[in-house]
């Protein structure tokens, strides 16, 4: 049974107007009688189209800047009262309530106003509060009133209307109330987590989380697990704002990958001169700086050349065509840059399985917002890892400081390893990459792991001895005994740079002294999990 309402009154109220006037032409076209309130019955009745003034219908005049206009039983009434209940039927024609079978409805542009910065009273005059009680009541009388709350869906209304005759089916009303839930919960966590922004408020009692549907997976991490890839509207710049160029759609593996190249890549200011970072599953397979974006990407490369295979790459400044030549002449998923070049993106067309993102811009890696993790039961909130190190806040603890070139590699290491699953350890040199260990147990296994993929790659690069040697390490937490220290220091690193803070710091730095290191504290860790 298709529970089939023809629609015969509709209510329009919109912010945004994009469309409406090939839809309202097209509801009066088919009979529908238009009732709408101020700009929107000004903009309809210009076109030249009948509608009355909810103003009209309820007797009673808009006022307080528009505050006060549908909040009204003779609008509620009508959105609300069951056709196939006697006592309402009964009740409107007592009360000169007329039904609404239509509400058209789109809110006032609250995040918009949010994101450009508006004083706090601009924002509180962008809540909308008639707007979302009308979709409420609507959605919850589906059974007999079609909502619609997107543009997206002003099709769909006509293509079900010219379908049957001027009506809609419950299946189609049901969606448009699914939508229009979604929608007012959106709203309200918007401006609920706008609120707690401008009160400081870290943990509200209550905490909402909303976002839009920007593509449907083919699966999740793996083949049996269905997925979605949903946009929070923040605006940063990344993979949710980027633009696909070519290739087949983004995988769930392969956006979550993608997020992960990109804001590391982002730790590299282009004022500081091209970097490359090369992502497999999460982790940097490789990182390095140079002269040119192509020198770059080498230098990443060279890091592990079997990890970068099938990889994400992520490029801080414009794909340009040499480095594309170079990234072409191995199977790689997806890469991720702020722009391309024609002849970067020629190049690339001739691989149909690249997928080529590109974005307005880098995020601001010094920029907070929220990270979210959902554990049995709940979810674990928290403020995004930000923390942003100058030169003047690292303590030399050893005896020996390091050198200026250590410093820099140093400081480079100590950004990739924010980036590496925990227990991470990071080699660098030079401005690269030599050596990576990520999510191990054993901070000793991570040293080790990255050491001997270090080895393996001098030996397939034909170099003497493992890219390791003359290089400096990272830690993204103190090291709690010397062992790992002193495995690092094996592998050829000579200077460190870790955290602190660890009950056996003593010991850690007498062994550093002893093996000739340099040391360096950063009184704060990158755990990544």
């Amino acid at each position: 049974m298709t529970n089939l309402v023809p629609i015969g009154r509709a209510l329009i109220s919109v912010s945004d107007k994009s469309g409406l006037l090939d839809l309202a032409r097209a509801l009066s076209a088919m009979g529908v009688e238009l009732i709408s309130t101020g700009g929107t019955s000004h903009m309809l009745r210009t076109a030249g189209l009948p509608v009355r003034d909810v103003s009209e219908v309820t007797g009673f005049p808009e006022m307080m800047d528009g505050r006060v206009k549908t909040l009204h039983p003779l609008v509620h009434g009508g959105l609300l009262a069951l056709r196939d209940d006697d006592e309402h039927l009964v009740a409107m024609a007592a009360h000169g309530i007329e039904p609404i079978d239509l509400l058209i409805v789109n809110l006032y542009p609250f995040e918009e106003t949010v994101a450009k910065g508006a004083d706090h009273a601009t924002c509180i005059e962008n809540i909308d509060i008639g707007g979302p009680a009308m979709i409420r009541a609507a959605a919850k009388n589906h059974k007999f009133v079609a909502v619609v709350t997107d543009p997206a869906d002003y099709q769909p209304l006509l293509d079900q209307m010219a379908a049957h005759d001027g009506a809609t089916t419950l299946t189609f009303r049901q969606k448009l109330a699914l939508s229009a839930y979604a929608k007012t919960a959106a709203y309200d966590t918007a401006v609920s987590t706008w609120l707690a922004g401008a009160l400081g408020e870290k943990a509200p009692r209550h905490r909402s989380f909303a976002g839009k549907l920007a593509q449907s997976l083919r699966y999740g991490e793996n083949p049996h697990q269905s997925a979605a890839f949903y946009v929070d509207g923040s605006r940063r710049d990344g993979v949710a704002t980027a633009r696909q160029w070519q290739g087949k759609e983004l995988s769930y593996n392969n956006i979550n990958d993608t997020d992960a190249a990109f804001e590391l890549v982002a730790e590299f200011a282009p004022e500081s001169g091209p970097a490359c970072a090369i992502i497999k599953h999460a982790n940097p397979c490789g990182v390095g700086r140079a002269h040119s974006l192509r020198e770059a990407y080498l230098r990443a490369y060279h890091c592990d050349q079997t990890s970068a295979f099938g990889g994400i790459v992520a490029l801080n400044m414009a794909l340009d065509g040499e480095t594309a030549e170079e990234i072409v002449k191995i199977f790689t998923e997806v890469v991720i840059a702020p722009g391309a070049s024609d002849e970067a993106r020629a190049i690339f067309a001739t691989k149909k399985n690249l997928r080529l993102l590109t974005t307005a811009g880098l995020p601001d890696p010094r920029i907070g917002g929220l990270a979210f993790k959902q554990v049995s039961g709940g979810m674990l909130v928290q403020d995004r890892d930000n923390g942003w190190l100058n030169p003047s806040d690292l303590k030399v603890v050893t005896r020996r400081a390091p050198t200026d070139a250590e410093l820099a590699d140093l400081l480079f290491a100590w950004k990739v390893a924010k980036h590496v699953k925990s227990n991470a350890i990071v080699y660098v040199k030079d401005g690269a990459t030599v050596g990576v260990g990520a999510g191990q147990m054993s901070r000793v296994d991570s040293t080790r792991i990255a050491a001997r993929k270090s080895q393996d790659m001098a030996e397939a690069l034909g170099l003497p001895q493992p890219l390791t040697h003359g290089s400096v390490v990272a830690s993204d937490a103190f090291f709690p005994f010397p062992d790992g220290l002193l495995s690092a220091a094996e592998a050829g690193a000579t200077a460190v740079i870790q955290p602190g803070g660890s009950m056996n710091d003593a010991a850690v730095i007498a062994a550093a002294d002893e093996a000739g290191l340099a040391m360096v504290f950063t009184g704060m860790r990158h755990f990544r999990h």
